[in-house]
């Protein structure tokens, strides 16, 4: 089934009704609102304002439902996740942590050609250049990339894709960084959900190393997830009914929805929520030796 996303981005009570949400706008004039529970995958909360009971967060742990925090400038930031996701954690991190140095680099070097791919898909499907040139940099990938064809295959990517060559993708860049920002914000969230779930321990990755990066694997894991966002983004770029520079209600409401964007993968079609975790199960199997193979997503 797929799971709901719920955003929340103004004053309101949050707690239980009848083993349900309970949604009370601060504004008497708008009535409260019950959610059902058990459909909502997550939560995301942008308004200082908002009072949430103790045994709503209970409840959407129980549920696995993810609550997701945004900071001052309504970035998501934090994320609130049930430690109880998988029954088998010692045994998965112990796999994890003992996996052998030529798995991980064999790993990464299929999440980099298939990223590549990803792009080279998206730039097609809008009619840019740089098609070929991405098919070939995904042939060239080596074991870890060690020849950093990612980098090579970003910098025509960027350019090609909004047609503009003075482009970067930088955090605090120029538009539409923030819209780029906000969704892969989400979708690292949403990573981070499935790997818990799974088992495995976000701070391990397989590529990214940093020491104070505690989702290393998730920023591992989402890179061939990355172009869905990037799509969603063009879109917004492309309805001028909906174009705004600043992260309108509307234009969140538009990002949230990648997470139930379709992805192909194994030849069959599914929300990209569901996609994550098998591509997290995947990883699972990859560590406990069960397969040399992790499962990603084809863009259609």
């Amino acid at each position: 089934m797929i799971k709901r996303t719920l955003l929340f981005s103004t004053p309101c009570y949050l707690g239980v009704k009848n083993g349900q949400i309970r949604f009370k706008p601060r504004d008497a004039d708008k009535g409260e609102q019950v959610i059902p529970l058990e459909d909502v995958g997550f939560v995301v909360l942008e308004n200082p304002a908002i009072t949430l009971s103790l045994q709503l967060i209970e409840r959407l742990n129980a549920n696995g439902t993810a609550m997701i925090f945004c900071d001052s400038n309504h970035m998501p930031a934090s994320m609130l996740q049930s430690f109880s996701g998988n029954q088998t954690h010692a045994e998965v991190v112990r796999a994890q942590v003992e996996a052998s140095l030529p798995l991980k680099k064999k790993i990464w070097k299929e999440i980099v050609q298939q990223k590549i791919l990803n792009q080279a898909v998206l730039l097609r499907e809008r009619n840019q250049q740089g098609y070929n040139s991405l098919i070939r940099l995904a042939g060239e990938v080596k074991s870890d990339d060690s020849d950093n064809r990612e980098g090579v295959a970003a910098r025509k990517y960027w350019q090609c894709l909004f047609q503009e060559p003075t482009f970067k993708r930088e955090r605090d860049g120029n538009f539409p960084n923030p819209l780029l920002n906000y969704g892969y914000a989400i979708l690292r969230a949403a990573t981070a959900r499935a790997l818990v779930s799974s088992g495995l321990y976000c701070a391990l990755g397989v590529h990214h190393r940093n020491r104070y990066n505690a989702f290393a694997l998730a920023d591992d894991v989402m890179e061939p997830y990355r172009p869905f966002v990037d799509r969603i983004v063009c879109e917004i770029l492309d309805d001028d009914a909906q174009y705004d520079e600043s992260l309108v209600p509307g234009t969140k409401q538009a990002l949230l929805k990648v997470l139930t964007v379709d992805t192909r993968m194994n030849g069959t079609r599914s929300p990209l929520m569901v996609a994550l975790s098998s591509t997290t199960a995947s990883l699972t199997r990859c560590f406990g030796s069960k397969t040399e193979k992790i499962l990603l997503p084809a863009m259609q």
